[in-house]
């Protein structure tokens, strides 16, 4: 079982996320924080987030207030303890410039949210069967 972190600023979304995960039977360790500040803070195991653990892979929004998901990107890739964590942007943007602007902070790969639930559970679950099942990813547990 893995660690995952979404990061993601609308509570319906968040909950769609979760719910895709349930019906994609998607059984890992879901994680939600609402912001790139409250996902910095996570990260680094800070106050309220001072027992996190530290996640195996992040869906990263990148429309977001206070912090985005591009400061975020920038953050988590400098970082020496953090970089190995595989971020996927996970968003409604299909904006070329966010697609590019994301690769260019190392974002792992870009996905736009579909509209469709079910479509959004097939989405969720070629996550799941990549990053997780296909991929070998450096996990803290």
């Amino acid at each position: 079982m893995i660690e995952i972190l979404l990061v993601e600023d609308n509570k319906a979304e968040a909950r769609l996320t979760e719910k895709a995960f349930e019906m994609g039977g998607i059984n890992n360790n879901l994680h939600v924080v609402e912001d790139g500040e409250q996902a910095m803070a996570f990260l680094r195991q800070e106050g309220v987030y001072a027992d996190a653990v530290t996640p195996d892979l992040i869906l990263l929004d990148l429309n977001m207030p206070n912090m985005d998901g591009r400061e975020v990107l920038a953050e988590v890739k400098k970082d020496s303890k953090l970089k190995v964590i595989p971020i996927i942007v996970l968003t409604t943007s299909e904006s070329k410039q966010d697609i590019l602007d994301s690769y260019r902070l190392h974002a792992n790969c870009y996905i736009s949210k579909p509209v469709q639930l079910s479509r959004f559970v097939e989405v969720l679950t070629s996550i799941e069967d990549f990053w997780i099942n296909i991929v070998k990813l450096h996990t803290t547990g």
